[in-house]
């Protein structure tokens, strides 16, 4: 199995002031009193949501995967599809959220099914783009099973376009990433399209 990872992860640093602490700061900034009885407690689970929100620096494809790839004589598309996601803009720090469709074409190996939402989640559960979310997704299910080719959609609102900038709510971002024979051929991705697209699609 190969174990190229898609992104670089910076190791963390460590030192004596910790994201509460820093966060105690930011309410002072913005002209918050940390010690009011709503927020006594907010920088400590602030900290504590901030590093679920940001774990998949901490997660790596070899203990996701963790030996689960089945040698199979199967050529056929599997998709899974609908996989939802949570992560966060790198420009400003607010969330964005969708949902991502992931499609392969084996090459007699197979993949756990439950291991590509976790993949998913690893790259969503870091400061991310959606355009490069897809891409550090599809790219990882070709590194790892070596397939004939790999197809991933993924749909999503932005809090950044959403809350502040344009204000536009109802506006939804589609990305797409196609490998090998989805990339190649237009009859499988045209397969992987009908596969996964919604009557009354609020995307579509």
């Amino acid at each position: 199995m190969k174990t190229k990872s898609a992104v670089k992860v910076m190791p963390q640093q460590h030192d004596d002031e910790s994201i509460a602490d820093l966060m105690q700061k930011v309410l002072l900034k913005i002209g918050e009193d940390p010690e009011r009885p709503g927020l006594a407690r907010t920088p400590e689970r602030a900290d504590k949501a901030l590093r679920f929100l940001t774990s998949g620096y901490e997660t790596d494809v070899q203990s996701i995967v963790n030996g689960a790839i089945f040698e199979e004589k199967c050529d056929e598309m599997v998709v899974v599809k609908d996989i939802e996601f949570y992560s966060m803009c790198e420009h400003h720090m607010l969330p964005f959220f969708g949902t991502m469709h992931v499609a392969y074409l084996p090459n007699n190996r197979l993949i756990g099914l439950s291991k590509i939402p976790r993949i998913v989640d690893m790259f969503a559960r870091r400061l991310q783009l959606q355009e490069r979310l897809t891409q550090d997704v599809a790219q990882t299910i070709q590194d790892v099973l070596e397939p004939r080719g790999v197809g991933v959609i993924c749909e999503a609102r932005h809090f950044c376009m959403m809350m502040r900038g344009v204000e536009k709510q109802h506006s939804g971002t589609i990305t797409s990433a196609m490998l090998g024979a989805f990339r190649e051929g237009k009859e499988t991705r045209d397969e992987f399209l009908s596969l996964v697209s919604h009557k009354n699609h609020p995307f579509y």
